[in-house]
């Protein structure tokens, strides 16, 4: 019997196929963070030797799932654009949660929880607080950026004009799979996170996508969005601490 066209407008089976392998899964995953990495690294993080992990990477290559930097003799590897990302979050999100085995992955999965990048936006608790913070202070109105947003975040140094003539949507939410909850996605997300990480208030730390407020991204926010709670009550230590 013939299929249907509408059945098949988008064949989805082969990226599909790529994703469900466990060690694929596991890279695609490391690679979440926005950072690209040497297949070395995302073998150890995988778990698998680095002959296994460079034949996975060749078959994610082909499958336009991830890109390949090179520098001199070394390559590194990183998703191959947000809408992989925005794959991986949205299958993160309705996928159990790993169980945890010791006080290691307890303890990275904290800092998980606590902020971590999607792909190239703030998400976790502190993703969320954000979000929350930028509505309360009257930044932002549905997907639009008030005058008084255009305000603050052109003082924080965000281009928000810039963000918006990318071909990428705006200023969506997106749904926290660890908090249940929208974080800012998008443009703008992009955008304001990448001068939270530039001005240092957030900085990378050992555990891969995990990011931890400093003291000075701390004060920042407070003075960028008086009266408005932005972070988390949690205590942080920085993820190689």
């Amino acid at each position: 019997m013939a299929v249907d066209h509408a059945a098949r407008d988008a064949d989805i089976a082969p990226v599909a196929a790529l994703i469900a392998d466990p060690t694929r899964a596991a890279i695609l995953t490391a690679l979440l963070g926005g950072r690209a990495l040497a297949a070395g690294e995302l073998a150890r993080l995988a778990g698998v030797s680095a002959a296994t992990a460079s034949a996975h990477l060749a078959r994610l290559l082909d499958g336009g799932l991830v890109d390949v930097l090179r520098q001199g003799r070394h390559r590194y590897y990183r998703l191959a654009g947000h809408e992989v990302a925005e794959v991986l979050e949205v299958l993160a999100r309705v996928s159990a949660r790993p169980p945890v085995r010791s006080l290691r992955q307890s303890r990275q999965a904290r800092l998980l929880e606590e902020a971590r990048t999607c792909y190239d936006h703030l998400a976790g608790r502190a993703g969320v607080a954000l979000l929350d913070g930028l509505r309360a202070g009257g930044c932002l109105d549905g997907e639009e950026v008030t005058a008084e947003g255009e305000r603050r975040l052109a003082g924080l140094g965000v281009d928000v004009a810039g963000a918006r003539a990318t071909r990428r949507r705006f200023a969506p939410e997106c749904l926290d799979w660890t908090e249940r909850r929208a974080h800012l996605g998008g443009a703008l997300g992009a955008a304001i996170t990448g001068v939270l990480l530039e001005r240092g208030w957030y900085r990378p730390g050992t555990t891969p996508r995990a990011v931890t407020l400093t003291d000075e991204g701390r004060q920042g926010l407070a003075e960028l969005f008086p009266g408005k709670e932005l972070t988390s009550h949690t205590p942080v230590t920085y993820a190689g601490e």
